[in-house]
């Protein structure tokens, strides 16, 4: 196997794992609630991304107090605020659903570039961006007819987790200082940790019905699972796959993880597929393909950072 074909190996290995994660909040939904359960995620990967840095001589840099504000703010929006609608979203509606609107992500984030940022999309872009929306609506109107309103909520839910990631990416063009992807990681990770712990304590044990142990444990085999596999290992597989191909290569490799959602939560938690779903993501990963095809890539970081471990399902920057 050549360089070439082992970093696609990496890189579909990781979008899998993205994929992943979708399935993993549907089960940590059931046992925790939203806050507590990212912050033992967080918990859980930041000694390893701190062993990471030490064992690779990574540094955190040393920024201005704007660009401290900054990464604050990335992280109550990327990891916080990713990670708990995701999660409070998924306890309203299915994997499924979930699955292919967290497809958008790059859609999204070249329509923040747009609406926020002033860029000047191309005919290929704009294409892309309003296909993957009316794929959502096909699902929006599934979901409206299966589900009724805590359905629509849920979706609404997933679709402000997306937005949550786009703020990251804008956020990440503002920094003045350039950021390594691990340093950025391991940061965001402890950003994430502070904020999610203090927010967890509206959520202690004596303001809600505990859930079964049974259900507890469960959830927190899916937290340990989703902090160690989808967000440290994506990491290392994403990285690894990205140095060995180009930015544009690597992009195309995110369509895979919104199929690896839909697949796990029909295979694993035995979800059915409606044919709007269908359609829906057919929609979705249409529009991330062409927007690949194109080499148009929301701007904001390192080529080929990677999705639900530290970064974006597109090739933009995201962390864990």
């Amino acid at each position: 196997m050549n360089s070439r074909m082992r970093g696609g190996f990496y890189l579909a290995a990781a979008m899998v794992l993205v994929g992943s994660t979708v399935a993993a909040s549907k089960i940590i939904g059931t046992g925790l609630p939203p806050f507590t359960a990212t912050a033992l995620r967080f918990a859980i990967a930041l000694p390893c991304f701190g062993l990471l840095m030490a064992l690779t001589g990574a540094r955190l840099p040393r920024l201005a107090r704007r660009d401290w504000l900054l990464l604050a703010t990335q992280a109550a929006a990327g990891s916080v605020g990713y990670t708990t609608l995701l999660i409070a979203g998924l306890q309203r509606t299915s994997a499924v659903d979930g699955g292919i609107i967290l497809g958008t992500l790059p859609l999204v984030s070249a329509a923040i570039a747009i609406l926020l940022l002033g860029e000047r999309p191309g005919k290929a872009t704009l294409a892309a961006i309003a296909a993957a929306g009316f794929g959502v609506w096909l699902m929006m109107r599934h979901s409206a007819d299966a589900g009724g309103t805590r359905s629509l909520v849920g979706n609404a839910l997933i679709l402000g987790a997306v937005l949550c990631e786009g703020l990251f990416i804008l956020l990440n063009k503002r920094l003045r200082q350039p950021v390594a992807p691990l340093a950025l990681s391991t940061l965001m990770t402890g950003f994430g940790l502070t904020f999610s712990a203090l927010a967890s304590v509206a959520e202690a044990p004596w303001n809600l019905s505990l859930p079964a142990p049974a259900l507890a444990a469960v959830a927190l085999a899916a937290v340990a699972y989703y902090a160690l596999v989808p967000t440290v290992g994506g990491f290392l597989l994403w990285y690894a796959g990205a140095a060995r191909v180009n930015g544009a290569e690597a992009a195309l490799f995110t369509a895979l993880a919104p199929v690896s959602a839909v697949a796990l939560a029909a295979g694993l938690l035995g979800e059915s597929l409606a044919y709007a779903q269908l359609a829906g993501m057919a929609c979705v990963l249409g529009a991330v393909l062409a927007l690949g095809w194109s080499g148009v890539r929301p701007r904001g970081g390192p080529a080929g950072a990677p999705p639900e471990a530290p970064s974006t399902w597109r090739g933009t920057p995201r962390r864990p």
